[in-house]
């Protein structure tokens, strides 16, 4: 099992697990979307802690992290905090495996940061041209509306939408372990976040020419039934990142590193083998 520890960044504490050898400058750094937390990744940071450094942290307001008042909750907000921790952690060199709202977070470092930014893993998220909110996130923008659905989320409620959303079915401890995470300040966390993003699709364009410039190598990991985001994005990636190899899982949702997560791990740890110890900043 990962090693566990809370840090203190910038004043916002935040739980993290790491494998691997502590004091390497390069490591695997695993973003976590909406809703989630560095726990969503324990089985790969284990495996990838094999290899190499490997470490995933609780981004504010998510999981077990603090949800201060003065932070901004938007993805710039994001970025900075992530490259905070990297510095304190001695991270020098990254490779990012991203997931839903972790691919902003991650991307957005990445772009102001390239020189660190060794390369990217892309699970159910990347640059995506014409996307456009799905119905959820369209509720959680409105006001009233969202406050109004983030009120009171049964567990019951909440375990039948994952249901319907992930037809091949997600492991019952990840799904409660999301909802019991899934409080009333990560509820408001949510809702700043979502109202501070615009439309991905409309930044896609000029975002993508920055990154496509970088030609970092990727791996591109696509449930194709996503309901959330479209699996017609993951061969797309290939306008944007050196893609290595991409993997669609015909039968996995949203979170394919929970409903096929041997696949996904097979997958990772051989893109990794051939990016890790490559190169020194």
């Amino acid at each position: 099992m990962p090693r566990s520890r809370r840090i203190n960044v910038g004043g916002i504490g935040s739980p993290m697990i790491e494998a691997g050898p502590e004091q390497a400058e390069e490591a695997v750094v695993f973003v976590h979307g909406n809703p989630g937390s560095s726990s969503d990744w324990t089985a790969l940071v284990d495996a990838a802690g094999a290899h190499g450094r490997a470490l995933a942290i609780d981004m504010p307001g998510f999981g077990k992290a603090d949800a201060p008042r003065g932070f901004r909750y938007d993805v710039g907000g994001y970025a900075e905090f992530l490259n905070e921790a990297l510095g304190q952690l001695g991270v020098k060199r990254a490779h990012l495996v991203l997931h839903d709202f972790g691919g902003p977070f991650g991307l957005v470092w990445g772009l102001q940061h390239p020189q660190a930014w060794a390369s990217v893993t892309l699970m159910n998220i990347g640059i995506m041209p014409g996307y456009h909110w799905h119905t959820m996130a369209k509720r959680w923008r409105t006001p009233v509306l969202g406050e109004l659905i983030q009120a009171w989320i049964p567990r019951s409620a909440w375990r039948k939408a994952m249901a319907r959303a992930n037809p091949k079915g997600l492991p019952a401890e990840f799904v409660d372990r999301m909802y019991d995470d899934y409080d009333r300040a990560t509820r408001r966390t949510v809702l700043k976040l979502y109202r501070a993003t615009p439309d991905p699709g409309r930044t896609a364009q000029e975002m993508g020419a920055a990154i496509a410039a970088l030609k970092k190598p990727a791996l591109v990991i696509w449930g194709a039934k996503d309901p959330f985001v479209g699996v017609e994005f993951a061969e797309r990636q290939r306008e944007f990142f050196d893609v290595r190899d991409l993997r669609i899982l015909p039968e996995s949702g949203h979170w394919p590193f929970q409903d096929d997560p041997q696949a996904v791990e097979r997958a990772l740890l051989e893109f990794l083998q051939t990016q890790l110890h490559t190169e020194s900043v």
